[in-house]
């Protein structure tokens, strides 16, 4: 454990980021989860619905610094590929 003041400081604050990262991370994978089971059922409906979602929820966490933005968006661009395969595009 950390022994001086900047330290402990620096402790807590990595605490606090992780907790507020691991929220972010668990929306995301929530809302894929939700947008693959869309592609799976071949509703193109509720997949483009949830695609938009997806796409904002991954930006905003490519913002924040939670993801890379290269790998968010290599993941919107893949999921959006998916979506218009699904819908004949």
């Amino acid at each position: 454990m950390a022994n001086h003041k900047s330290a402990l400081k620096r402790h807590r604050q990595s605490l606090r980021r992780r907790t507020a990262n691991r929220v972010v991370r668990s929306r995301i994978g929530t809302v894929v989860r939700r947008l693959r089971d869309a592609i799976a059922a071949g509703d193109s409906d509720t997949a483009k619905r949830e695609l938009v979602a997806a796409e904002s929820i991954l930006g905003k966490a490519a913002g924040k610094g939670v993801l890379h933005r290269s790998a968010a968006s290599r993941q919107t661009s893949r999921l959006a590929r998916q979506v218009a395969r699904l819908s004949g595009n």
